[in-house]
Order: structure tokens, then sequence, then C-alpha cells
């Protein structure tokens, strides 16, 4: 590795820092930058491997998590882990790795290239991330933008748009240092922008506001499915839910650790009864199955309303279900319900409690798009996740500043059900309201409101920003050849 491959490197791992638990936003502006200045005038191949070195840093720093799942909770003996997870790290960085050599090819100026081309080319290598192996787009560079100026941008263009803006940032940064200094004007200019359409309300209250109690058991992983600890489990949910008042309340992703029909129907009534008796309902967590092969990761409602149910649609490759020919890592994973079946992708949002509650489960939260189907038909988010999977490590951060995002993309309340944390309860605008402690038990109550109408996010989805990407290299394409 040459010097400027460690100097990417280092500066891919220093990305993480901007992301959640650290959120030190800015930092993002400074690694690009740096990214920005090592590919301005290398050749595509040197782009290439700068890139995969810097992706190869924040993949491998930024979702290290991915050896605690496959070591700690799934069995995988540890240099099998350690090797799985550098490998999916390294499948991760050839990314940014075809971002480099994209951009590369493409005659422009230095301001040009600095501002338009090396973000267009990084926003759509992130977005085919949604695609690729049912996609794993989880640090888009646009997430650390919550809470910070360019957020107001997300109800326009989604997270992408914040990933082109911040790579477009750091371009000027770039230029800015380089003596050109009238780019200072455009970057006050995007960062007033964003500021004010942060203050723009694009939805409007729903009725009024309801009580909601979400419910975090603290049940450990290697636990949660051994047939001896079942009924103390059940107790808990049962216990916590009886202790609330909420027309609402939430249970977190299989929060039941057996098959719904295993059930015994005493519980569940005992479950209906505190729904009724508060005059709401209850949404739980519990896998579900029809016959004796197709079972689904599920939420089903109890209480005064209707039965009703959602399956996951979104699953998680090796941890939901096995791609064709991977059967055999069934033999090395020791995860229950390992090849869970997909919910269909039209499912309405759920009627409880005067609310219409679109429901996405753990990791569906990272598709902001597939998200934005429910609505605007949808006035309030909830994600049940049991991110006990990845232990202590930065993936429960990481995970809630993705459902920031979701709710500023939205406009909508989101609230996220946790096994062990981080249960929280976030408003339409990103903040963090109330949260609950990892690692403990506890009961969170707020008053959550249910707001009604569309951003322009939710009617258009990540398709402008990716067009505008697109068009960018095109036009660029074809400049270069009527000029040569």
């Amino acid at each position: 590795m040459g010097l400027s491959c460690l100097f990417s490197f280092l500066g891919g791992a220093a990305t993480v820092l901007a992301f959640a638990p650290f959120q030190l936003h800015p930092l993002a502006f400074l690694t690009f930058a740096l990214l920005v200045h090592l590919w301005m005038h290398a050749s595509p191949r040197r782009c290439a491997w700068l890139g995969f070195w810097f992706g190869f840093g924040l993949f491998g720093a930024g979702v290290s998590w991915v050896y605690v799942s496959l070591h700690q909770f799934g069995g995988m003996p540890a240099p099998l882990a350690g090797f799985a997870t550098v490998a999916f790290c390294a499948f991760l960085a050839l990314f940014p790795a075809a971002a480099g050599w994209l951009q590369a090819r493409v005659p422009a100026s230095e301001s040009a290239r600095a501002c338009l081309l090396i973000p267009a080319a990084w926003t759509l290598f992130e977005w085919l991330l949604v695609w690729i192996f049912t996609g794993f787009p989880w640090l888009a560079v646009g997430y650390a933008a919550a809470g910070w100026p360019l957020q107001g941008y997300a109800p326009l263009g989604g997270v992408y748009a914040l990933s082109f803006l911040t790579v477009s940032i750091a371009g000027m940064l770039w230029l800015l240092v380089r003596h050109r200094p009238r780019v200072l004007f455009a970057i006050v200019l995007v960062l007033g922008i964003g500021e004010a359409l942060r203050h723009i309300e694009w939805t409007m209250p729903a009725g009024e506001p309801v009580t909601v109690a979400l419910l975090q058991g603290n049940i450990e992983q290697e636990m949660k499915f051994r047939p001896e600890r079942a009924a103390a489990i059940l107790d808990t949910y049962a216990r916590l839910a009886e202790g609330t008042r909420a027309r609402l309340v939430i249970l977190p992703e299989t929060a039941l650790p057996a098959f719904l029909d295993r059930i015994d129907p005493a519980y569940l009534a005992r479950l209906d009864a505190v729904g009724k008796r508060n005059e709401g309902d209850l949404l739980v967590g519990v896998p579900y199955r029809r016959g004796r092969s197709e079972y689904y990761n599920s939420v089903f409602t109890l209480g005064a309303s209707p039965r009703q149910i959602y399956h996951k649609v979104h699953l998680v490759p090796f941890g939901e279900f096995v791609p064709p020919g991977f059967r055999w890592t069934l033999d090395v994973l020791s995860i229950p319900l390992s090849d869970f079946s997909r919910g269909a992708p039209d499912q309405p949002p759920l009627a409880v409690a005067g609310q219409r509650v679109a429901i996405n489960v753990c990791y569906e939260n990272v598709f902001g798009a597939e998200i934005a189907r429910s609505l605007p038909e949808a006035t309030l988010l909830v994600n049940v996740s049991n991110v006990a999977w990845f232990g202590d490590s930065l993936a429960p951060a990481q995970h809630l500043q993705i459902a920031r995002l979701r709710a500023i993309e939205t406009g909508r309340m989101h609230l996220t059900a946790t096994n062990t944390g981080i249960t929280a309860a976030i408003d339409r605008d990103g903040r963090v309201l109330q949260r609950l402690a990892q690692f403990t038990e506890g009961r969170l109550e707020i008053m959550a409101q249910g707001y009604s109408g569309a951003t322009p996010y939710v009617r258009l989805r990540d398709w402008p920003i990716v067009l505008i990407s697109l068009a960018i290299l095109g036009l660029f394409v074809i400049r270069a050849r009527i000029t040569r």
C-alpha cells in the first residue's frame, strides 16, 4: 500500500466519526475533501485503488459489528467470522472504487470534477448498494447530516441528496484551499438554504395525539430462543404492557419467541385485554407460519381494533434468508429462523388506536423508498427491532440515526421499539424526543402526533437525485466528445 492509499484508508476510517454515536458531521467534509484531492489528477486505475482503500476504511471501521453477529451470536468460528467480515467490507469497498474509476474516465475541469462529477459518481454507487444482493445501503454519508443544516434537503431528495451535497461541499472546500475564494459563497448558500428548509412544515397534524408505550424487554440474545426461558420472556412483556394505560403499546421484533400458533391462547388473551382496557391496541412482534415451510417475521395486532398482521418484506441475507447456492452456511451459523419468506410489498398500513401505522422491521429501516410506499396514507412510522444481534457496537446508534432520516424524509413521527435498545421516539424533524438507555428493561411512554400530507420525497423518492447524477455524468461525456 502506497502512502496515498494509506491516507485514503485512514480518511475513510475517520469518516465513521461523522456518523452516530459521534455525530461529527463536518468531519465528512474534510475526509471527502481529502478523497477529492487524491482523485483529482490520478488515472482511472489509480482512482479505483484509492476509492477502494477509502471504502475499506469506511466500512471496515463502520460495519465491523458484522463480526459480532456472525461469531458471538451466530456461532461462526472466530477465524471464519473474521475472514467473512473482512471479505464483506472489501466487497462494499468495490463501490467507492467504481465511483473513483468512473469519475476519472470523464474529462472535466477541476471545479466541475470537485463539485459535480465526484459527487454524482459517489451518489450513484451509494444508491446502487440499495439493489445489489438485496441491498446494504448502511453507511450512506447523507445519514451523517441528521441534526445539521443539510438535513433540510432530506424532505426534497432523501438521504442520497444529502450524500451528493456533502461530497459537493467537500469539493468546494478543496477548491477553497486551492485559492478559489468565491466558492465560500456557494458553501454558505447551500448550508443557508438547507437551514431555511429545516423550518418548512411539509406535513400537517392528523387528529389528536395518541398515548404510546414502547416496550424494551432487554432479553439477552443468547437466551432469547431457549425454550426454558420462554415463560420468563412472555411474562416480562405482559408485565410491561399491563403497567401502562397507553392506547398504543408496541413490542419489539420477535418479542414473543415462538411461532404465533404455538403461543398459549390464554397469554394472547391477556395481552388482548390490555389493549381493550386501554381502548386501544398492541403491536406485537412474533414469528408467523403458514404451513410447514412458509414462515414470516411479522407484527400482528391485539386489542380493540380488528386483527391485522404485517409480514416483513426486505429480509437480511443469511440472517433471515439464504441466497441460492449458500444453503451450506446453515451448517456454520447457529441463527434461529434464518430462512423466512418475504411478505407482499404492497401491505397497507395497520389501522390501530386511531392511527394508520406504517410498520417496518429492523433492517427495513434503511430503505427509505420502500417505506415511502406506505405514504401518504400512514400517519405514523413504527420500527420494531432486535439489535441485540450486534451487541454493544456502533450498530444500534447508527440504526437510530437512520430512523431520524426516515422521519425527516417523510414528515412523520418515527417510533422505534427494540429488544435491548435504542428504543426511542423521534419527531418529524428528526429530533429524538425521548429514548431508553441500552441494555435495560423499560417502558417509554410518550404522546405521539400523527401527520398527513406528503413531502416531495414521498412522491418522487430517490429518482430525482439519481437522474440528476446520471445527467451530470452524461452531459460531461457528451461535452468531451463534442470538443474532442
